[in-house]
């Protein structure tokens, strides 16, 4: 189950690089994600959560933006499969599989970075517009990320 849960970790990475992070932070600092004692333990800190929560809120801004480039190009995607292996790793290391949920979260993020492009594609094609489709795609990562730590318990 742990496994899954990298994986899904990942996925969401793929959608919203910096949400996967803001996610686990949080879960680690609400004590659902048992990190006290792990190299991950950090995670749990006031510090942690207000920095990646930060983070997301500026990549939830400028997602929206023209100018933002897509995020399959190099520098995007691997930022999105760095995050996906760092908040796996952070899940794994719940369970003492650090390295197995490292693979699983860049795994997922491949997944979440390919099909969150194909599927915000057509959602913006049936909306004639990006800025639902994007909405959307902000909803399920935030509500999926959550969702996710919270299962770890």
């Amino acid at each position: 189950m742990l496994y899954i849960l990298a994986l899904l970790i990942g996925v969401i990475a793929g959608l919203r690089a910096m949400t996967a992070p803001a996610a686990v932070a949080w879960g680690a600092y609400l004590g659902w994600l048992p990190v006290a004692g792990t190299w991950a333990s950090f995670m749990s800190h006031w510090a942690a959560v207000g920095i990646f929560t930060i983070l997301a809120i500026v990549e939830l801004v400028t997602d929206q933006l023209p100018s933002t480039p897509s995020r399959k190009v190099p520098q995007q995607f691997g930022a999105r499969v760095i995050m996906g292996a760092f908040t796996g790793a952070v899940i794994g290391a719940t369970g003492g599989a650090t390295i197995g949920g490292l693979i699983a979260g860049a795994i997922g993020a491949v997944i979440g970075t390919l099909g969150g492009a194909g599927a915000r594609g057509r959602l913006a094609a049936a909306f004639g517009k990006d800025p639902p489709a994007a909405f959307i795609e902000d909803a399920v990562a935030i509500i999926g990320g959550l969702l996710i730590v919270a299962a770890v318990v």
